[in-house]
């Protein structure tokens, strides 16, 4: 039985992932930081579910920022697999809180794999570095492996940074890094604070009365969404190559906020205009206009294809976060 370990497994990505490795029959172990409060909601469904095995799905304390705690969780669990999807991943936020973001997604990255090479398991672990489409910044689209980065926010610099490191690290020690330049997903696991979400959401509660506006920034920018469900396959089969190497994972199709706004909205019979307002606090100071994807070397090299088109993936979110009112105003708990 093959064992991985995922970092950020309490997010939306760590959640899929987990569920995908399961079924395909692994011992997932998953790195979550001590807090004052629980945050497992994305992996209730797995606890739940009767054919996974209490010793199949682990959660283990330790920290991105923490070298300790890597050093440990790596020689204890001495996983087969390695996914690092942990992060300070909110964009906007990284503008507030650029030095914790750069010690998490770039630093983080840094002591994970030094953790790896000081247990001596450097030769026969494989390594899934998150990169994200956000490191193409202003780059022209369409944008694929070749595309020269531009970042153009604190997170993007780090996610740089964590991504060349990787390359680095495969050339000099001959490991098995491979790097997914992924980008934008989504599913009803996305965070609030994400954008797509914060419409799903938003539209839902306006649709039964609990809210009234909904605040955004701009309204123009475009970019390329697809499940969050189909990416963490592309993630698995990386891995499974015969030799480590960096894949743009996108749909190949990019559409504004505007758009999302209109298929939000428009599903619950809704016109968005009356009630979204545009707040200047949610501008980046710096912003990226245009992430559109080029994933033919992921389709041809992987044989992966998105699954769930950009209408299909707004309505599924937007019926979730409905239901999710639905629970609460009848005093129920929500979905996870």
């Amino acid at each position: 039985m093959k064992r991985a370990l995922i970092t950020g497994v309490t997010g939306q990505d760590g959640s899929y992932l987990a569920e995908l490795l399961l079924a395909k029959g692994y011992e997932v172990c998953g790195l979550v930081r001590r807090s004052s409060s629980f945050n497992t909601e994305r992996l209730e469904r797995i606890y739940q579910d009767p054919h996974v095995a209490d010793y199949r799905l682990r959660l283990v304390y330790g920290d991105l920022d923490d070298a300790s705690s890597l050093n440990r969780a790596i020689r204890t669990i001495k996983p087969d697999e390695i996914y690092n999807l942990g992060a300070q991943s909110h964009v906007r936020v990284s503008f507030d809180i650029p030095e914790y973001t750069a010690s998490t997604v770039g630093v983080g990255t840094l002591r994970l794999l030094e953790a790896i090479r000081e247990s001596g398991l450097d030769k026969s672990v494989r390594f899934y570095q998150a990169s994200s489409s956000e490191m193409f910044g202003g780059a022209a689209p369409p944008q694929n492996e070749s595309t020269p980065f531009e970042p153009r926010s604190p997170y993007a610099c780090a996610k740089v940074f964590a991504h060349q490191l990787c390359q680095n690290y495969r050339e000099a020690y001959g490991m098995f890094i491979a790097c997914g330049i992924l980008f934008n997903h989504e599913s009803p696991r996305r965070g609030i604070p994400f954008v797509t979400r914060k419409i799903t959401r938003a539209a839902a509660r306006i649709r039964h009365g609990l809210d009234k506006k909904l605040y955004l920034g701009n309204l123009d920018a475009k970019r390329d969404w697809g499940f969050a469900g189909d990416y963490v396959e592309a993630m698995w089969m990386m891995l499974q190559q015969d030799k480590p190497d960096d894949f743009v994972v996108a749909t190949g199709e990019s559409h504004s906020v505007r758009e999302a706004l209109d298929v939000a909205f428009g599903a619950l019979g809704l016109d968005w205009k009356k009630f979204v307002e545009i707040d200047p606090r949610y501008f980046r100071p710096t912003e990226v206009d245009h992430l559109h994807g080029d994933a033919s070397k992921a389709q041809k090299a992987l044989g992966w294809k998105p699954k769930v088109g950009f209408r299909e993936l707004i309505e599924m979110m937007v019926k979730a976060d409905e239901e999710d009112v639905r629970l609460a105003m009848a005093g129920r708990a929500p979905s996870a």
